[in-house]
Formats: C-alpha cells, sequence, structure tokens
C-alpha cells in the first residue's frame, strides 16, 4: 500500500469531527501514526486469529476429549491459559519496565506463543491420551505466559505510538479481522466437509505460523523510546503497584467494574452446559463449529462499532455491554424455564447477544485503561488491573461447584447479577476521552515543529467538580 493510499484509508477508517488531531503522543510520533495505526492492525489481527483458532474453552477442549486425555486435564484448560496470562503481569511488569522500547518484548511474546501453537499441533499429531494431554497443557502453559509478556506491554506501545480517540479504532478493527477468519474456520467445522480432526491440527499449526509473522510485523513499528523508572525490583514493584489501589478512586472502580463483567467469560460453558441435551452423545463435538460460528459472528458484527464507540466513550461502551450481558442471561433463564432453551434456534440467539456484550466489554476496558493512564503509570495500571482479574478467574472456579450442587441456572444467575451490579460501578466511571490535551498540527493536521499547539477539552461539569 502506497503511502497516499494508506493515508487516505486511515483518514477514512479514523475520522471524526475533530479532524486529523494527535493526542497523547509525541508529537514526533504523529508524523507516523498513520503507518503505526495499520501495522497495530495487521500484528493484533494475527493475534485474534490465532486466539480463535486454539480457543481453550471449545477447540483444545474438544481435541483433548478426541485424543483421550483425563477428564481431570481438560479441566484444568481454561483457568491455565486465563491464569498464566494475567496473574504474572504484576511481577513482570517491573522488569519490562526498563525497555525504553517494549515492542521488541511483544514481539518476542508473540513468537513464543507461535512455538507454543505449534507444539500442540505437533502433539495432537503424534500422541494420544495422557502423555498428549500433558504436552498439549504443558505448551498452553508456556503460551499464557508469554501472553502476559504481551499483554503487559501491548497497551503501553498502543497509548505511545497511535493518538487517543483513534485506539478502539485499531483494536476493534483488528478484532474484526480475527473474527472474519475464525468465522470461516467456525464454517468449516460445522460442515464437516474436512475432517475435524484434521482441521484442528491445522489451525493449531496456522495458529504457530500467524503469531511469529505479527511478531515480524511488530517490530516495524516506529515506537519513540520510553521512560524506564520503575523498573526496580519485582517484589518491591509488587507493593509499590498495589499501593495505586489507595491512590486513584477511579482505578479501584475500573477495576471493580471489570472484575464484575468477567460474569461474560464465565458464562458460556454454563449456558452451553444448561442448553445441551445430554442424551445426544456427539452434539457437544458436532456443536463445535457452532460454538465458534457464534463467537466469531459476534466480534465480526460488533468489534469494529465497540472500537469506535469506545474512543467517544469507554465508559458508556461498559454500561452498555454490562446491560446486554445482563439481558442475554435473563433470557437464557428465560427460555430454560419455558422449556425452549434446547430448541435449534435458542442458545445460539442467547450465546451470539452475550459474544456480543464480551466483545464490547473487551474493547471498551482495555480502551478505558490505556486512556485513563499515563505513559508514567500505563503499565503498572494494566499489570496490576490484570493480575487482580486473572485472581478473580481462578476464583471462579468455585461457580463449578455451585452448579454441581444447585445447577447450571442458580449460576446463571449469580452471574447475571454480577452484570446488572456493573452498570451502577460503570456509571461512576470518568468520561476519560474528554479531558485530555490535545496535539493539534498544521493545516494539514500533522505537526510540524512550532506549528504545533496544544487545547485543552474539558467535558461538561469538569472545572466545577474540581
Amino acid at each position: 500500500m502506497s503511502e497516499s493510499t494508506q493515508q487516505k484509508v486511515f483518514e477514512m477508517l479514523t475520522s471524526g469531527d475533530e479532524g486529523r488531531v494527535c493526542k497523547d503522543i509525541p508529537e514526533s510520533a504523529c508524523r507516523d501514526e498513520a503507518g503505526n495505526f495499520f501495522t497495530h492492525v495487521a500484528s493484533l489481527s494475527t493475534s485474534k486469529i490465532s486466539d480463535g483458532l486454539i480457543d481453550p474453552k471449545l477447540v483444545l477442549s474438544w481435541l483433548l476429549t478426541t485424543l483421550g486425555a483425563p477428564t481431570w486435564l481438560i479441566g484444568l484448560l481454561v483457568p491455565v491459559r486465563e491464569a498464566g496470562a494475567l496473574l504474572p503481569q504484576l511481577f513482570t511488569a517491573a522488569a519490562l519496565r526498563r525497555l525504553p522500547q517494549r515492542k521488541w518484548a511483544w514481539s518476542v511474546g508473540s513468537a513464543i506463543q507461535g512455538l507454543s501453537a505449534t507444539s500442540m499441533g505437533l502433539a495432537a499429531f503424534f500422541l494420544e491420551g495422557r502423555l498428549a494431554g500433558y504436552a498439549i497443557l504443558g505448551a498452553l502453559a508456556v503460551l499464557a505466559l508469554a501472553r502476559s509478556v504481551c499483554s503487559v506491554t501491548y497497551k503501553d506501545v498502543l497509548g505511545k505510538t497511535v493518538s487517543k480517540s483513534r485506539r478502539g479504532t485499531a483494536t476493534g478493527a483488528a478484532s474484526t479481522v480475527g473474527a472474519a477468519a475464525v468465522l470461516i474456520y467456525g464454517a468449516l467445522l460445522s460442515v464437516g466437509w474436512i475432517d475435524r480432526m484434521s482441521l484442528v491440527i491445522g489451525g493449531l499449526l496456522l495458529a504457530g505460523g500467524l503469531w511469529m509473522t505479527g511478531a515480524a510485523l511488530f517490530t516495524t513499528l516506529k515506537e519513540e523510546p520510553g521512560a524506564t523508572e520503575g523498573g526496580g525490583n519485582p517484589i518491591q514493584s509488587f507493593r509499590d503497584n498495589f499501593k495505586l489501589l489507595g491512590d486513584d478512586t477511579q482505578l479501584r472502580r475500573f477495576i471493580l467494574t471489570r472484575g464484575l463483567l468477567i460474569s461474560t467469560a464465565l458464562a458460556p460453558p454454563f449456558m452451553v452446559a444448561l442448553g445441551t441435551d445430554t442424551d445426544a452423545a456427539d452434539q457437544m463435538f458436532g456443536g463445535l463449529g457452532l460454538l465458534v460460528i457464534a463467537s466469531a459472528g459476534a466480534g465480526l458484527l460488533s468489534s469494529y462499532v465497540w472500537g469506535r464507540l469506545a474512543d467517544r466513550s469507554s465508559r458508556k461502551v461498559l454500561i452498555l455491554t454490562a446491560a446486554a450481558a445482563t439481558l442475554a442471561l435473563l433470557a437464557t433463564l428465560g427460555l430454560n424455564a419455558a422449556g425452549v432453551l434446547q430448541d435449534v434456534w435458542a442458545l445460539p440467539f442467547v450465546l451470539f447477544v452475550l459474544m456480543i456484550a464480551y466483545q464490547g466489554v473487551r474493547l471498551g476496558r482495555s480502551t478505558h485503561l490505556v486512556d485513563m493512564a499515563s505513559q508514567e503509570n500505563r503499565a503498572a495500571y494494566t499489570a496490576l488491573s490484570n493480575t487482580i482479574i486473572g485472581t478473580l478467574l481462578i476464583l471462579g472456579g468455585a461457580f463449578s461447584i455451585v452448579a454441581h450442587m444447585a445447577g447450571e441456572a442458580a449460576v446463571l444467575g449469580l452471574l447475571a447479577l454480577m452484570s446488572a451490579l456493573a452498570i451502577p460501578v460503570a456509571y461512576g466511571l470518568e468520561e476519560v476521552q474528554a479531558d485530555q490535551p490535545i496535539c493539534r498540527g498544521t493545516s494539514a493536521g500533522w505537526p510540524s515543529g512550532h506549528a504545533a499547539g496544544f487545547r485543552l477539552r474539558r467535558r461538561r461539569g469538569f472545572a466545577a467538580r474540581r
């Protein structure tokens, strides 16, 4: 793509009432923003596609069951993936802080994820039973740790290379591309034209290649060196980061909102269990493609829209997604009470609505965190938030006990309550997109040395509250 074409497409995707302005990034980064924007979209798209191809909740669970791995190993897939990607971040953030350019850390993490996914594919091809389960779970653990490095550095790099009001658009566009590709994958799984085991193994190998491609692309970002202060002892950094909770009321409210909205991630397995006919032994595996299609279709239709809305108000996105998740979970309970949840249309419909909310939660909380933080504390905020949420996801395993004792409907009722409580909590968040300095350049919209100036946008009532 030529530079002029790239600029035109960039303007088309990110056009807004304020024109081409640079917010919250160095003036030198403004000149490279269009190229960096598309590098983010391309690199993140490879990661989004790969995530769908190895989905632990669906794809890897089916794979290990088919290979004859023990049930207890299958039950560890989601906790290992989620906790491994989130919990280490509070400790690794300090070491990663020492890097002036954190794109290198993301690229290495992406490459390791690619090698791990490739290892899973090879293990599935050559091994079976318990040994295959151990090999795939071990590779997933390594992948999750590499993912934690990518997660703690990505928001920091995004905040340095793409201007506020365009970050949600970049991640939303990547999510849309990823969802479209995974939708095709789900369709192939559903129609049965290709042997399902061959397709799953091929998907794992493809994911490996895509992650390594994304790693190479990300190195081409033009990232300005950032601050390296705070890259000291991990234990001291752990303590210092937790002190942020006492100093920042908005950070506490944001983490509480995000914690309540883990309901959107925890609910799908219980919805599927409630709406699945256990007398049909092959239904879970035959419906693998349908579940993938529901998830990918929701992402395809909503990710870009959520991203654009998040650039205007990530607070409102979190409120809307909390409301949508509550309605989806209550509708699931209502359809189950009416005895129609096992009808062919019912479960896909409510799962689709929930996954739309889930996509909004992911984009809304990511954009909100990047925009509420500064370059100095963004990595610490990300690590602290992700570590707390990782802990909550592990504790979410207790819902399995509730399901065993009281049934899946009771669990979905509790998760609906969590989503509903997130609405008033998110309402108290600040409009972080409405109160930031904006760097304006020449009449063409780009900074040019002496012509750059600043203006401050203040949201309604901000000065009065201060």
